[in-house]
């Protein structure tokens, strides 16, 4: 099963996560979501694979950086906003078969590395 890893080069939980799944044995593959991802294609499938909420990062500098209207934008296109500004995307975002999951808590951290194991 292949498994992809969605980030940024320099976000330190991006480099956790990765530093982790080496640590593990787990083969990944790692995707710049500001320069390599397309997030036209892959934005819209992960709002439906795990909602809005859990993909925008709402304390995030850009976040704060933005106008009122922008942040509006958020509940009205949700995809729009987050392929205008991939740094909004909250952080690992990690494809492995069929599952979609966001961040680096432990219990992601457990699912992703227990699923590639298993």
């Amino acid at each position: 099963m292949a498994l992809t890893v969605y980030g940024l080069k320099n976000c330190d939980t991006c480099r956790k996560a990765l530093k982790d799944m080496v640590d593990a044995g787990v083969v990944h593959r790692f995707v710049d979501i500001r320069e390599d991802a397309d997030r036209v294609r892959k934005v819209p499938a992960w709002i439906d694979a795990v909602g809005p909420q859990a993909l925008i990062n709402t304390r995030s500098t850009t976040w704060r950086n933005l106008s009122g209207e922008d942040r509006s934008i958020a509940e009205e296109d949700p995809a729009g906003l987050l392929i205008a500004h991939p740094t909004l995307i909250k952080r690992p975002i990690v494809e492995f078969g069929d599952k979609v999951t966001v961040g680096w808590t432990p219990a992601v951290k457990r699912s992703v590395i227990e699923g590639m194991a298993g």
